[in-house]
């Protein structure tokens, strides 16, 4: 997408999409005061379906994430890089076992709780990831040639800008703030009358943004000093870049590093999807945790088997031109959580109303935001038609019903 150029697009939906919206989401969280689909249907009885959506996408984001997760899990070993990987895609048990081994992690730890799994394993895991980081980046930037890869990330090449690209930086940032999954809505449900809902949302953007730039660094330099294609997806990450510390001093030892951090990283989202659909269940059905969340999980891994298995031997299955793993893909960045978004401005705007949000945002006036009034007419007219006008236009097959 131009390199610096989608960088750029980035960073401009982080502050004008991004932030808006992880303050929207957290109002509604703690004004529901539930999950997802009970905050939505405590503030209007008949938006609770924007909920259900949120619940559903939070449930194929996972069944296909968890993929990603059990190959973070096997390739952070000590192993060759792209023959390994072929290898491990062909073989039909070596990816489903990795694939519930990486379920498994992330079932103990929301069956745990809020403080006791969730907190408790980000407050280890999240200051790892960013030492973590910081070595990978000395490493990858100090490389001979890595001074192209700096310029590839940061020299905007405006020309490759197109709606697809506008529509791929806007999924990003929704999938990487969690937003239109109900994972926002659902933390928002735990923050207590006091907090700060503006600077906890900025400064939730904020750090998530400084990583997301760290591991371009980490990443990027090292792809362009041994002379491989900066290809997206998974063949960067699980056949590339191991190739890449394959021919690196100590390679192996930065490899482990690296996918250790990743690993962490894929932790923390999966624990976050897993959260919306066991909180659901536990308000709706009235189950313990503890059953939810290896129930939710359970049917979770029965739809992403598929997933796991169309880069092997289902590869050459396809639905619309789209392998299974594709097919979640697309669906959850380029449908369900643009669409969400949409939803989650109107809701706001027109349907619970600016003022009852307002307070919300501010409790009850009590803290500063003087954004406010920005923030509102952002939520209410700017942001619906900006997303919707992407979303249209970044879709091919919306585009030929206009025809």
């Amino acid at each position: 997408g131009g390199g610096g150029a989608f960088v750029l697009v980035y960073l401009i939906c982080i502050f004008l999409v991004g932030i808006p919206l992880i303050i929207a989401e957290i109002s509604i969280g703690r004004a529901g005061g539930k999950d997802a689909f009970g905050s939505y249907k405590a503030l209007n009885s008949k938006w609770g379906g924007v909920g259900i959506l949120a619940v559903i996408t939070s449930f194929i984001g996972l069944s296909y994430y968890a993929v990603l997760g059990g190959f973070v899990s096997v390739t952070g070993l000590p192993k060759s890089s792209e023959e390994f990987f072929v290898s491990f895609t062909s073989s039909t048990g070596s990816q489903i076992i990795y694939y519930l081994v990486f379920m498994i992690i992330t079932v103990a730890i929301v069956v745990m709780g809020i403080q006791k799994g969730i907190e408790k394993s980000c407050k280890v895991m999240m200051p790892l990831l960013i030492v973590c980081l910081i070595v990978i980046v000395i490493r990858s930037c100090t490389l001979p040639g890595a001074g192209e890869g700096i310029r590839f990330f940061l020299k905007p090449d405006f020309s490759k800008l197109t709606p697809g690209v506008f529509l791929s930086a806007l999924g990003q940032v929704f999938f990487s703030l969690s937003l239109g999954t109900g994972a926002t809505i659902t933390y928002g449900a735990y923050l207590g009358k006091d907090q700060n809902i503006p600077k906890s949302a900025a400064s939730i953007a904020f750090f998530d943004t400084i990583v997301a730039m760290i591991a371009g660094f980490a990443i990027l330099p090292a792809v362009f000093a041994f002379g491989f294609s900066p290809e997206s997806g998974p063949s960067l990450m699980f056949q590339t870049l191991p190739a890449v510390f394959d021919e690196m001093t100590g390679g192996k030892i930065f490899g482990v590093v690296f996918f250790v951090l990743v690993l962490f990283a894929a932790i923390s989202t999966s624990i976050a999807f897993l959260e919306v659909v066991v909180s659901f269940a536990v308000n709706t059905f009235k189950v313990s945790r503890a059953k939810a969340s290896v129930i939710s999980a359970a049917l979770i891994t029965c739809l992403g088997i598929p997933c796991a298995l169309s880069f092997g031997i289902w590869s050459d299955i396809k639905i619309a031109g789209r392998t299974f793993f594709d097919l979640g893909d697309y669906l959850v960045s380029n449908v369900s959580l643009p669409i969400g978004g949409i939803l989650a401005c109107i809701f706001i705007g027109w349907v619970w109303k600016s003022k009852n949000a307002e307070k919300e945002v501010t409790n009850d006036g009590r803290i500063s935001f003087k954004l406010v009034n920005v923030w509102s007419v952002l939520i209410k007219f700017i942001l619906p038609i900006v997303i919707l006008i992407i979303f249209i236009t970044s879709n091919p097959w919306i585009m030929n019903l206009f025809k």
